[in-house]
């Protein structure tokens, strides 16, 4: 099983990036999927989730109204819209599947990831 994501680079203030993940092989049970980001230094924390079994998403509250989680099962992959981007939003961005009935929202939560994609946001 191999997750791959793209989509990263830098961009402006107020700019919109859309990341993509590429899930290769067969992962059974899906609980979760979600995009989560970190910088160097601080905890890995939750963007944005989406529920398998219900559609329902996640997101944390300083992307909220600005991000938006979904999906292409034909395709395979993962999306994470993001628009308005800020400064503070600048991260790696990891893209994540989880098996284990759970919140979905906690990085313990996943038994996958990608290997991140650099996002850099200048003022």
């Amino acid at each position: 099983v191999q997750l791959v994501e793209s989509g990263g680079g830098s961009v402006q203030a107020g700019g919109s990036l859309r990341l993509s993940c590429l899930v290769s092989g067969y992962i059974n049970n899906r609980r979760c999927m979600g995009w989560f980001r970190q910088v160097q230094g601080k905890e890995r924390e939750a963007v944005a989730a989406l529920y398998v079994s219900s559609g329902d998403t996640y997101y944390g509250d300083s992307v909220k109204g600005r991000f938006t989680i979904s999906q292409d099962n034909a395709k395979s992959t993962l999306y994470l819209q993001m628009n308005s981007l800020k400064p503070e939003d600048r991260a790696t961005y990891y893209c994540a599947v989880g098996r284990i009935p759970a919140t979905c929202t906690s990085r313990w939560d996943y038994d996958y990831w990608g290997q991140g994609t650099q996002v850099t946001v200048s003022s």
